[in-house]
């Protein structure tokens, strides 16, 4: 109909009708809290690019997991800042390692969390690179066995999720035979599946002490003018065992979240990296945007694209937000 029949801000006239026909929820079930795990008990170090993130140790990620799980997230995820890197990742595959120790902590403590465990090699390599080096070269193939330990020993922990995010080629498939091999059938994979070479890592990297000491990850993470690819690489993930598919970053490919949902219907998740939350946090402390309604929309436009999940520094604060009102 026609104007003055067809008025569109009837609907949103007051906050209750607004309420009422909103199309895209934002809630802390939606949610996953990445943490950086340490060594120690009682540390609780800064992340100086990241306000509000910390690596920590056990007993420390507990305390952030437990007051994240109070506001209504469901899960973490932890990622490993071990004391030892050396050519083969040995702490990675280490039993009593940093994130073991952490899942084992998280277990006791919280019952009914979800415990994510990223699995990737270059927080644990000396070289920084997502899987075993040779001449200067990443080997696709020689990587698979070392990952497959690797998310074995997560597994092993209690982690009710492994997510490999090393974007070799076959590493869904071999990890998941490596769990079922080890009755592990259970554990579930959330593959990052289009994983792109990207910019926005940077304050990542420094949380975790990751970054490569030469060259760069464009030989194996995604270029991100691509989205035709992307899609090659989740449904190779889907075929080969992955339970939730993975885009990253978020913020700078919401059309390849979009195109993703339009296309599987599988579960998928985003991650909402550490650059879009280190920009947000260093405009609002200059005072030219409002952190509160910024972050929200982002995470509100993430969901709207499609994801199920959003991987997100802001988890606690958002669930906060989100409880306010």
């Amino acid at each position: 109909m026609p104007f003055p029949y067809e008025r569109l801000r009837r609907l949103r006239g007051c906050d209750g009708i607004r309420r009422m026909v909103r199309e895209t929820r934002l809630s802390p079930d939606d949610l996953v809290l990445p943490l950086f795990v340490r060594s120690g008990k009682g540390e609780k170090e800064p992340v100086e690019s990241m306000p509000g993130v910390w690596r920590a140790s056990p007993d420390v990620a507990v305390e952030l997991a437990e007051e994240a799980h109070e506001l209504g997230v469901p899960a973490v995820l932890l990622f490993g800042v071990p004391d030892l890197r050396d050519e083969a990742a040995s702490a990675a595959v280490d039993p009593d390692g940093v994130v073991p120790c952490a899942v084992a902590a998280l277990r006791r403590r919280l019952k009914d969390l979800v415990v994510i465990a990223d699995v990737c090699l270059c927080a644990y390599t000396d070289h920084g690179h997502c899987g075993v080096v040779r001449d200067g070269v990443v080997e696709n193939d020689e990587s698979l066995n070392l990952l497959e330990r690797v998310a074995v020993n997560f597994a092993g922990a209690g982690a009710d999720i492994v997510a490999p995010s090393d974007m070799m080629d076959g590493r869904v498939a071999a990890v998941r035979d490596a769990l079922d091999e080890e009755e592990m059938e259970e554990v579930l994979v959330m593959s990052y599946s289009a994983k792109y070479a990207s910019a926005f890592y940077g304050p990542f990297r420094e949380a975790a002490d990751s970054s490569p000491s030469s060259g760069d990850k464009r030989g194996y993470q995604m270029d991100p003018s691509n989205v035709r690819e992307a899609m090659r690489e989740i449904a190779l993930d889907i075929e080969e065992g992955a339970d939730i598919v993975m885009v990253k970053p978020a913020l700078s490919y919401l059309d390849v979240i979009r195109a993703a949902r339009d296309r599987f219907d599988h579960p998928i998740a985003a991650y909402s990296v550490s650059g879009e939350y280190s920009m947000l946090k260093a405009a609002a402390a200059a005072g030219w945007l409002d952190e509160r309604a910024c972050a929200l929309e982002i995470l509100t436009g993430i969901r709207r694209a499609g994801a199920d999940l959003v991987i997100t520094y802001w988890a606690t604060e958002a669930a906060r937000w989100l409880k306010e009102g």
